[in-house]
């Protein structure tokens, strides 16, 4: 193993990288995922780095072992650095798919870095783990988590944040905000899906415009990596790019970039939250599998600003090296790009 040094300092972890001439060995979980995939991608030319991935998919990415998380585990790879990125990331779901993916796995991933001393455990967890009904503006690290969650997705995040506070090493959360860019999964499928069939409203509000934070997905990776190879981090970060932005305005940039109708129906949040309520009733009721066709939690990015201090993350990772409005032109050109590809197909 590298001979990483270990410290503890009250409240931070201070942590001794290797020499210039020394290889760094990060193991990363979810490598199939969005986050997991991109990281990887976008450090493989790295020579200080030797990176391995995990995941309970087939995968053709090199240096890859395919394992189910949410069993025990193990492989050959001995790595210096654990980014923990795998989960299920989705608003909707079965309570024990929620357990199995985003506890039980974060569990054996843990008990993975207990038999062989990992230095340094870096999870990835959701700013999602603070979200209430309701506006929240300037959301620090020290702003109170629950008792209770917004969605079992939350839920089980937190849980795994309370798991890895208990990894005997070094070990930082990281909360990122809403990850867009090529190879999103999540956030912007949803909502062009929605654009697609003609579903996608305006959402409107008595309390003024929605604000919101967002995070390119390079971004989330650089800071990652900082994280993990930091010379002096805290335990706990909020990640965005730094910029709140209305996120109506954003989406319907979105949208006329990619030629799509833009909603003209107009529906006010409130009546918005009462059908997505309904819905997910009916869908619980009826033991429906798929994902409804609009959730709470959907509603709730429209419905509430949500803003996030990440001064924190600054100060040490430094600026965010993409911009907003540069991370939305990658995004819009990569989707073209998909769109041909698949056309093409």
């Amino acid at each position: 193993m590298s001979p990483v040094r270990r410290s503890v300092v009250t409240g931070r972890f201070a942590f001794t990288t290797l020499q210039p001439d020394s290889t760094v060995r990060i193991l990363v979980t979810g490598a199939s995922g969005f986050v997991g995939g991109a990281f990887l991608r976008q450090f493989a030319a790295r020579a200080d780095l030797e990176l391995h991935g995990v995941s309970r998919r087939a995968c053709a990415l090199p240096n890859y072992s395919q394992v189910d998380l949410s069993q025990p585990f193990e492989i050959p790879f001995r790595p210096d650095v654990v980014i923990h990125a795998a989960a299920r990331a989705s608003p909707w779901g079965r309570p024990r798919e929620f357990e199995a993916q985003n506890v039980d796995a974060t569990r054996n991933v843990i008990a993975f870095c207990e038999r062989h001393q990992v230095s340094r455990l870096v999870y990835v967890s959701s700013t999602s783990v603070y979200y209430r009904d309701a506006h929240q503006l300037n959301v620090t690290e020290s702003t109170p988590i629950g008792p209770t969650f917004i969605n079992e997705y939350a839920a089980t995040k937190y849980a795994g944040e309370l798991l890895v506070n208990e990894y005997r090493w070094s070990h930082v959360i990281v909360r990122p905000r809403a990850v867009f860019g090529p190879g999103d999964t999540v956030l912007f499928p949803r909502v062009l899906a929605a654009a697609r069939r003609g579903a996608l409203p305006v959402f409107t509000v008595k309390d003024g415009p929605v604000l919101g934070d967002l995070i390119y997905i390079d971004v989330l990776c650089d800071y990652l990596l900082a994280a993990a190879t930091g010379t002096s981090v805290a335990t706990e970060y909020n990640v965005t790019n730094a910029r709140p932005i209305e996120l109506q305005l954003l989406l319907l940039d979105v949208l006329r970039r990619l030629d799509m109708p833009l909603p003209t129906r107009k529906v006010p949040v409130h009546r918005a939250m009462r059908i997505a309520a309904a819905v997910e009733y009916m869908y619980r009721a009826l033991r429906i599998n798929t994902e409804p066709p609009v959730t709470r939690f959907g509603v709730s990015m429209f419905a509430f600003s949500r803003t996030f201090d990440v001064s924190r993350a600054v100060a040490d990772f430094g600026p965010p090296a993409v911009s907003l409005d540069d991370g939305v032109t990658r995004f819009v050109s990569w989707q073209r790009a998909e769109w041909a590809r698949e056309g093409d197909a």
